[in-house]
Parts: structure tokens; C-alpha cells; sequence
């Protein structure tokens, strides 16, 4: 036991794990992030619905969505983005690695009439020749990729866009990391059986690096047959350490907002966002 727990209360290095898809393919907490997507009064997974009908009415003001435009949205989940964006006449492909959650944007679109091509791929992994007007990934998704990730998808990114396309995605401020601090605990079933239909013992760690400014939660889930232990990373920013990572890509950074909804951005909120290209 004793070993055990040393292992459960570890510090790995950051970004030494990663276990995206035991959220997102899981068949029980896969079921578990659609509905937390689903929720439209609540900012878990997703924005809640009042922001992302404001956030997709900006975009499609500011990057001027017409017929034909043509948007890639990297995570799209249940397609509460995409689903819009088709709506107001853009070519629209959707990327994730959900099936279920792919499952169910695939059924809002033949329900409405929409053709979006919606792509069952880790994004790291999805390549294209075709090429985006404008490419978004949206509530933080870049925040959980290691730098190495990271750069791989600002080239791709750079790769998949049309002259004068852009990028669009959000991140966390370093505002968001002074706030954070290390814990630990334990639960039974915790998050309301959350990481599995059977019972179960949840440690959770959460470690601060401050070199790096990295946020680390590591879910231990102890179950009667297995034990899994799963890893959600984040990385925060402010404006300049992005801005290095965009520009080691090759690409720069056009404009800065609150949101993607088009907030004014502001150096002591706990996010921003950024139009690339």
C-alpha cells in the first residue's frame, strides 16, 4: 500500500503523460463529457449556449462567413460550433476523436439539413490537402498540448490555411495560474461516478510547476479490477511567451480579444484569445 500511494502522489515531469483519450474514447467518460457538453447552462466542456451563440455570430461578422467560406474546427465535439458556422452558409469540417460525441453532431446535422464533413481523428494526427479560410480550436484546447504538440499543430495549422486565412483559438492567462495552487484529495465515486459505472476511489494531485507554468491534475481511479491513472495537463500564457511560440511556427499573431467571442481583451483576465496568421 504504501508503495501505492508514493506512486499515486508522484510528480511526473510536465507533459511526460498523455491520456487525452481516456477522456474522450472511454465508453463510460465519454458519455459523461457529452453530457457536460450538452449542458448549455453551464461552462463544463464547453461554453455555456448564451456565449457560444455570441462567440459564432463574431466570427462570422469579423472573418466575413458567406456561402462557401470554408472553417475547420479542431475539437469539435457534438459540433456546438460547427452546427452554427453551417447555418450561416460555411463549409464546414469538423475534427475529433469522439465517436460519440461525433455521433451525435453527425445526427444535429442530418436533422437539419446540413453537410458538414465531420472527421473521427486525433487532430494531431489529421492531415489535408485542402485548404480553411479559417481554422479555430476553441475552449483551451491548446492549453492541454505539450510545446512539442503545440508547434505540430501551429504548422499544420499554417499548412491547412488559405491566403489571408486565419487562426483562431483561446488560451489561459497567467492571471488564471496565480490563482491555482497544489492539493490533494480523495473520494469515493468522485465527481458523481464521473470515471466509471462500478465503484471507485478517485486521488486526484493537482501539482504547480512554476518554471514552467504548467497546471497538472492527475486522476488516480482505483476500480476492483484495475487501477488507471489519468493526466490533465495545462499550460498557461501571457501575451509575449505566445506570441514566441506562434512566431517559432512561422506564423503571427494579427489581433488579441478577451474571447472568441470578441471581448476586448484585457492583460488581468484569466484568458484571451488570439486571430493568427
Amino acid at each position: 500500500m504504501f508503495k501505492q500511494l508514493l506512486e499515486i502522489n508522484q510528480r511526473p515531469k510536465p507533459f511526460e503523460f498523455y491520456t487525452a483519450d481516456e477522456l474522450w474514447t472511454n465508453e463510460h467518460t465519454s458519455k459523461q463529457m457529452l453530457e457536460y457538453h450538452l449542458n448549455g447552462a453551464i461552462d463544463v466542456s464547453s461554453k455555456n449556449s448564451a456565449f457560444i451563440d455570441k462567440a459564432v455570430d463574431w466570427m462570422a461578422n469579423h472573418f466575413q462567413v458567406q456561402q462557401g467560406t470554408a472553417i475547420a474546427d479542431f475539437g469539435c465535439g457534438p459540433g456546438l460550433y460547427t452546427t452554427k458556422l453551417a447555418e450561416k452558409g460555411a463549409a464546414v469540417t469538423g475534427i475529433d476523436f469522439s465517436k460519440r460525441s461525433l455521433s451525435y453532431a453527425k445526427q444535429v446535422a442530418a436533422d437539419k439539413g446540413l453537410n458538414i464533413d465531420y472527421i473521427q481523428a486525433n487532430y494531431l494526427d489529421f492531415e489535408t490537402n485542402e485548404k480553411f479560410d479559417l481554422i479555430t480550436m476553441i475552449m483551451y484546447d491548446f492549453c492541454a498540448l505539450s510545446p512539442q504538440q503545440r508547434n505540430t499543430m501551429l504548422k499544420k495549422f499554417k499548412s491547412m490555411l488559405k491566403p489571408n486565412g486565419s487562426i483562431l483559438f483561446d488560451v489561459y492567462s497567467l492571471n488564471a495560474f496565480a490563482q491555482k495552487s497544489e492539493s490533494s484529495t480523495y473520494e469515493l465515486n468522485q465527481l458523481n461516478g464521473f470515471w466509471s459505472a462500478d465503484d471507485y476511489y478517485c486521488f486526484v494531485n493537482t501539482f504547480k510547476y512554476e518554471q514552467e507554468k504548467v497546471m497538472l491534475d492527475k486522476y488516480t481511479i482505483i476500480e476492483r479490477a484495475q487501477t488507471r491513472t489519468v493526466y490533465n495537463w495545462l499550460q498557461y500564457f501571457d501575451e509575449r511567451s505566445l506570441r514566441n511560440e506562434i512566431e517559432s511556427a512561422g506564423l503571427s499573431i494579427k489581433q488579441h480579444y478577451g474571447d472568441v467571442a470578441g471581448s476586448a481583451y484585457c492583460t488581468e483576465a484569466s484568458e484571451f484569445a488570439v486571430v493568427v496568421g
